[in-house]
């Protein structure tokens, strides 16, 4: 990757020269990203779409028909409405990571990854490339279970703030989409990107409140639950659809942001040296 800005290019008169931010470069890296998941939009959209929905449905079918309600903040809620935000955000959170954690993997394992480098692309609009793909398949995976969802029996999920549903979802998904830009750059082969996700993010997205509130764990439990950042994203995104949430919204906001920012630090830093990519 090339460690001068972007408008260090030099040109003769009548030449283009590129200033400030390579515009051209970036929407070129950033379609192509896109268009490799979308040429398999069975396995990178609809499959996950569906798996989330069968969460939905086991869920509900097991626990739901009894008619069980769940009590969020003094407000009790039935339980496949408590559930449906937090299983579509869900699937955005684990996407967005699969979808930039094998970007430069699969570059560096083909031997390829100086298509990565070469261009006269900046280190930041490399990784604006790569995560803003990565969101782009974690919005539409969530767009497709939303839609799915409308048209399951006794679920109702519909935004009731809207800003709260946009920055919790984006937010979320450009975490683990940096997370996963950080797990491309470290992994040498397929089995580390899989041991980081059955190890770490899967664990962590399914002890973040998803199927459960922390109001009925033991208080340990519940200051491990606070220290899982997956845990304000669902409670953020819910707060979404159902007005309440388990944290305070704007603490969970503000954390998911010095988050991005330290994950988007480090990304910068470790793609600029070449750390793991170059010889």
């Amino acid at each position: 990757m090339n460690d001068q800005p972007s408008n260090w290019v030099r040109a003769e008169p009548g030449v283009p020269v590129i200033r400030n931010v390579n515009w051209g470069g970036l929407r070129t890296l950033y379609i192509k990203e896109v268009r490799r998941f979308f040429k398999v939009q069975l396995q990178t959209i609809w499959a996950p779409a569906i798996t989330t929905l069968l969460y939905l449905v086991i869920f509900t079918v097991a626990l739901g028909r009894s008619g069980r309600m769940v009590t969020l903040e003094g407000t009790a809620f039935h339980f496949a409405d408590f559930l449906a935000p937090g299983l579509i955000v869900m699937g955005m959170l684990n996407n967005a990571f699969a979808n930039s954690s094998f970007s430069l993997l699969v570059g560096k394992i083909q031997g390829n990854i100086v298509d990565y480098l070469m261009p006269p692309l900046s280190t930041g609009e490399l990784i604006a490339a790569l995560v803003g793909a990565a969101m782009t398949r974690a919005v539409l995976v969530g767009c497709a279970v939303f839609v799915a969802m409308q048209l399951w029996p006794g679920v109702h999920v519909m935004p009731v703030h809207l800003g709260a549903v946009l920055w919790f979802g984006l937010m979320g998904s450009a975490m683990l989409a940096f997370f996963g830009v950080l797990t491309s750059i470290w992994a040498e082969k397929f089995d580390h990107a899989a041991a980081v996700t059955n190890f770490i993010v899967t664990p962590l997205s399914l002890l973040s409140g998803t199927f459960y509130t922390i109001e009925s764990l033991a208080p340990a439990f519940r200051a491990v639950s606070h220290a899982n950042p997956f845990f304000y994203v669902i409670s953020g995104f819910r707060y979404g659809f159902l007005g309440v949430a388990d944290s305070p919204v704007l603490l969970g906001g503000g954390v998911l942001l010095a988050i991005n920012l330290v994950l988007w630090a480090l990304c910068y830093g470790l793609l600029r040296t070449g750390w793991k990519l170059k010889s």
